[in-house]
C-alpha cells in the first residue's frame, strides 16, 4: 500500500487523498504507526473509515472510533506534515448512479443516514446537480484507485 501511495504522488502534481481503510490496524497506537507511515508518502490527506473487519461486530464502538481519530490525528500533527483527515463514518457508499432521480430516491431512502456517491467520467451530471439532488459527498474515479492512469486531471472529490 505504501509503496502504491508513493507512486500514485509522484505521478501526479495533484493533491492526494488516500482511502486507507480502517488504518490497517485495530487499535489506536498500530492506528498511529500506519498513519506516520501513509504521511511519509507524500500524501496530502486521507480517509480512516470506522469498520472493524469483524461481521460480529462491523463498527468501532464511538468511543474507540473516536480514539482511533485522535491517535490519527495526532500522529499527523507529530509528523510536522499538513495532512487533512477525514473520518469516514457509517453511510451508504453508491457506485454508478447516474440521474438526478435516483440519487433522490437514495437519499431518501436512507435519510438521515448519508450517502457518498461514487461517479465516473461517464457521468454527465455536474457536481451542482448531483448537489441539488441531495448528495453531500461523493468521489469522482474511473475505477478502482490501483488500476487509475497516471494522470488524471478530472479526478475531484466534494463534501
Amino acid at each position: 500500500m505504501l509503496a502504491h501511495l508513493r507512486e500514485m504522488v509522484a505521478a501526479t502534481d495533484l493533491p492526494l487523498n488516500a482511502d486507507f481503510e480502517n488504518g490497517h490496524a485495530l487499535d489506536a497506537a498500530g492506528l498511529a504507526a500506519s498513519v506516520r507511515l501513509a504521511v511519509g508518502t507524500g500524501i496530502a490527506g486521507l480517509s480512516i473509515e470506522d469498520a472493524t473487519g469483524n461481521t460480529a461486530a462491523p463498527l468501532f464502538d464511538l468511543d474507540t472510533a473516536v480514539e482511533r481519530m485522535r491517535a490519527a490525528r495526532r500522529a499527523i500533527d507529530r509528523s510536522g506534515g499538513d495532512v487533512l483527515l477525514v473520518g469516514r463514518a457509517d453511510c451508504l457508499y453508491a457506485p454508478g448512479i447516474a440521474k438526478p432521480e435516483q440519487i433522490a430516491a437514495i437519499v431518501a431512502a436512507v435519510a438521515p443516514k448519508p450517502i457518498n456517491l461514487l461517479s465516473g467520467p461517464a457521468s454527465k451530471l455536474t457536481l451542482a446537480e448531483i448537489a441539488k439532488a441531495g448528495s453531500a459527498s461523493g468521489t469522482v474515479a474511473p475505477k478502482r484507485c490501483s488500476a487509475m492512469p497516471r494522470r488524471r486531471p478530472w479526478a475531484r472529490a466534494w463534501t
